[in-house]
């Protein structure tokens, strides 16, 4: 009894509102599987809705952070996973039903390919690197969701007209061309500026 006492107590302590958008971030994670399912078997009404809570899922943990310093090292990573693990499973499975073309899913999954390993070679070879998004990086987000919901939308209920959903998609790829290399030449920049990779120092400090 003392023990589930005590376990309840540290429990109590170690919760925190700070968690709230580290929480919201798991749960778009989770939307991720049955929103594709949803999508591959048609019920587009059903995906519009999932992707819709999906998005006001991504601004709401991001308002939370910034407007009550609920920042944290695990949100920092979990937020850009879930919204990269969402949009690029959504992409793929709309190119595997023919709904948006495969040049246009492979653009946008190969930009979230490199930023990720950019970021993964980066914190190996230099250390942790703290990026926010850039105003076009965001920019393209908004455009990527907006087209996903553009495309099923009209195939579901023939609305937007056809030219809407093709001026959003010129504007996914062009967004998407041009934060992909933003995210490089940062990258660059960042790694020029240290005179020293960590990678090479760990080495070096290993040498009798």
């Amino acid at each position: 009894m003392g023990f589930c006492a005590s376990n309840f107590v540290v429990n109590r302590v170690s919760w925190s509102p700070r968690h709230i958008p580290n929480i919201i971030s798991a749960i778009r994670i989770l939307l991720v599987a049955p929103t594709a399912v949803a999508l591959a078997d048609r019920q587009l009404a059903t995906t519009i809705v999932l992707f819709g809570v999906a998005a006001l899922s991504d601004a709401a943990d991001g308002f939370l952070a910034k407007r009550y310093g609920w920042q944290s090292e695990l949100g920092a990573v979990l937020d850009p996973a879930a919204d990269k693990l969402l949009m690029a499973t959504v992409f793929i499975t709309l190119a595997y039903m023919k709904l948006v073309p495969l040049w246009l899913m492979a653009t946008a999954v190969a930009r979230d390919a490199i930023i990720v390993l950019g970021a993964l070679l980066y914190r190996y070879w230099f250390g942790p690197l703290n990026v926010r998004p850039s105003i076009v990086s965001k920019f393209n987000t908004l455009c990527q969701a907006a087209f996903i919901l553009a495309v099923v939308g009209r195939e579901e209920f023939s609305v937007p007209p056809a030219w809407v959903v093709v001026v959003l998609g010129a504007l996914v790829f062009v967004t998407v061309v041009v934060s992909g290399i933003d995210y490089v030449l940062i990258y660059g920049r960042r790694a020029m500026g240290l005179s020293k990779p960590r990678a090479a120092r760990r080495v070096g400090d290993r040498r009798p």
